[in-house]
């Protein structure tokens, strides 16, 4: 695995229409795989607008490596809880330690947070071994269709 600290983070902005349209198409290269994990295609971030994402109210970071977007996290706050919204990793950029890098993050960002909280495909194994890894334990499972099921996960911090 390489060094995750080669890397940069910044806040994303979205109003910049380049940037907004280069997080949709890593989001989209990486969610493919996942759908093709867990089968199922009709995701939220494979079925979602260049106008919807920018119109998106989560807090966005990216991973930079250079001036390549490799990794980025979305995350929603209601009072001392973090809900981590989105996880994406560039497919080229997989286990690298990005993910790990941009759950650090997220909890750096927030110091006085006292949850995390996460969901990822029950069949995306390495999401899963990703959350587990990090201490997120499993609070529960939702079938989102049918056979397809969805696993939360929480962490104190």
């Amino acid at each position: 695995m390489a060094d995750a600290s080669a890397g940069v983070m910044r806040p994303l902005d979205l109003r910049d229409e380049a940037l907004a349209a280069r997080l949709l198409a890593m989001q989209q290269e990486a969610y493919a795989i996942e759908a093709a994990m867990i089968g199922l295609w009709e995701i939220p971030p494979l079925t979602e607008s260049l106008a919807e994402l920018r119109a998106s109210h989560e807090h966005f970071t990216g991973y930079f490596v250079g001036e390549v977007l490799a990794g980025a996290v979305a995350t929603e706050r209601a009072g001392d809880v973090v809900e981590v919204s989105r996880l994406i990793v560039l497919p080229a950029f997989f286990r690298r330690g990005i993910g790990r890098a941009l759950l650090a993050h997220v909890v750096a960002a927030n110091p006085d947070a006292r949850r995390l909280r996460v969901a990822t495909g029950t069949l995306n194994a390495p999401a899963v071994a990703l959350y587990q890894g990090f201490g997120f334990v499993e609070q529960g499972r939702r079938e989102v269709a049918p056979g397809v099921w969805v696993t939360h996960f929480e962490k104190a911090v």
